[in-house]
C-alpha cells in the first residue's frame, strides 16, 4: 500500500467504468474550452511494460517530506508552492493556472489538474537549487525506478562519487526528483499523471 504516482493510457483516461478517469478528462475539456484552448484528447494508449523503455510511470512516494517543504518555501512563492505539490493530475498542456473540478479524486473531493509545463519549470528551479545531478539518476521511471535507486542504495554511492548539496538529503532529491520526471514524462508520452 502507500501512494504512488502513475501515468494513464487513453482507455482509463477516457474510461466510464469504476477505475476510468472520464469525469475528470470531460471536465476538463470544457474547462479548456472556455479558456479558448483546445481539447485534450491526444492521449496514448498504455503501452505493454519493458523494463527502462520510458513508456510508462510509476513511482512510490516514501520518504518524509518535510525536508522537501522546507525546500519548496525557501525556493518558491507560496502561490508557486502550491502548484507544484498541490495537483492530483498533471497533463501536457500548458496552463496559466491550475483548475479545480468538482470530481472526487483518490485523496481529495475534488481534483485539481496542473500543466506538465508550469510543473517542469519549477522542479528545474530546485533541481538547480539543490544541484541534482540529472545524468546520475534514472531517465525512465517505469517500475519504480527513482524509488529503488534513492532507497537501495544506489543514490549514497553515486553521492560518494558525485558530492553536492543534492547528497545531503536524498529524501528531499528523491523528492525533486520525482516532480522533475514525472513533468518531464508527462511532456514526452503526451500522457497524464495522476496519484493512486
Amino acid at each position: 500500500m502507500g501512494i504512488y504516482l502513475v501515468s494513464v493510457g487513453a482507455r482509463e483516461w477516457f474510461g466510464e467504468e469504476e477505475d476510468g478517469r472520464g469525469d475528470v478528462a470531460a471536465g476538463l475539456n470544457e474547462e479548456l474550452r472556455r479558456r479558448g484552448l483546445p481539447p485534450y484528447t491526444s492521449v496514448p494508449e498504455e503501452a505493454a511494460f519493458a523494463p527502462g523503455s520510458g513508456t510508462g510511470f510509476e513511482e512510490k512516494l516514501v520518504p518524509p517530506m518535510d525536508g522537501f517543504s522546507a525546500l519548496c518555501r525557501a525556493h518558491l512563492s507560496r502561490a508557486e508552492e502550491e502548484l507544484l505539490c498541490g495537483w492530483t493530475v498533471l497533463v501536457p498542456v500548458s496552463l496559466d493556472e491550475e483548475i479545480e473540478l468538482p470530481v472526487e479524486s483518490a485523496y481529495d473531493l475534488t481534483t485539481t489538474v496542473a500543466g506538465a509545463p508550469q510543473i517542469l519549470a519549477l522542479a528545474e528551479r530546485l533541481a538547480e537549487a539543490v544541484e541534482l545531478p540529472s545524468d546520475a539518476i534514472p531517465a525512465t521511471s517505469d517500475n519504480l525506478e527513482l524509488t529503488s535507486w534513492f532507497l537501495d542504495g544506489q543514490a549514497k554511492k553515486a553521492a560518494a562519487t558525485r558530492p553536492g548539496r543534492w547528497s545531503e538529503d536524498l529524501d528531499v532529491s528523491f523528492y525533486v526528483a520525482l516532480y522533475l520526471r514525472a513533468a518531464q514524462h508527462s511532456i514526452r508520452r503526451g500522457c497524464p499523471i495522476v496519484y493512486s
